[in-house]
């Protein structure tokens, strides 16, 4: 159980270190986040906020996608990630510009790695998905999908609703969407193997 907690917690605010160095990159933020920064903008609130919100909404839409129930266990997964963005885009990273663009490229592809890795963390666990994840599951469940097309089909969505909300879209949001799904696909493996082993200690 311990190791289920660390994975767990360690692989959600990783998550969080990724969200941020990619909106920190200013190259474009990854679809979701795009769309979760245009909304603090237009309307307020916190983009840890948005995150929240938008994830409850998902919590629903999953529930409707495989025909069952919403996950409302989902809740703390979504709450922890809110706070993980919060906690590193506005109290540890607040004051942090990248201004020169390798540093730039370099935030943003470091967000990327941490993103995939915090994601193929906690779903090693029995703990409920993030609702975006649980997305990606929904429709491998539904539609039989791997989880790099379910992961891309759900970012493309979140792309257009950003385009929308003038989130911060670039060439770092295109990069995002298409590779993040590859990069979840290629780390889950070693961490799940990894995951085994120390479960089995």
């Amino acid at each position: 159980m311990k190791i289920k907690i660390l994975f767990y917690v360690i692989g959600l605010f990783l998550m969080g270190l990724g969200v941020t160095l990619t909106i920190k990159a200013e190259l474009g933020a990854g679809a979701w986040d795009a769309l979760n920064v245009g909304l603090s903008n237009a309307i307020g609130l916190t983009v840890g906020s948005w995150v929240i919100i938008i994830g409850i909404l998902l919590m629903f839409l999953n529930a409707f996608i495989v025909k069952g129930k919403p996950k409302l266990l989902a809740l703390i997964t979504i709450l922890l990630i809110g706070f993980s963005v919060d906690f590193w885009l506005v109290v540890v990273m607040r004051n942090i510009e990248f201004e020169l663009l390798h540093h730039q490229l370099l935030s943003l592809l470091g967000g990327i790695v941490f993103i995939a890795i915090g994601v193929s963390m906690y779903l090693q666990t029995d703990f409920p998905a993030n609702p975006i994840d649980q997305l990606m599951i929904s429709l491998h469940e539904r539609f039989h999908l791997n989880f790099m097309v379910g992961k891309t089909i759900g970012e493309v969505c979140a792309l257009i609703l950003a385009f929308f909300m003038q989130g911060p879209i670039g060439a770092g949001t295109i990069l995002i969407t298409f590779l993040i799904g590859p990069f979840i696909q290629l780390i889950n493996v070693p961490i799940a193997r990894r995951y085994e082993m120390l479960i089995k200690r």
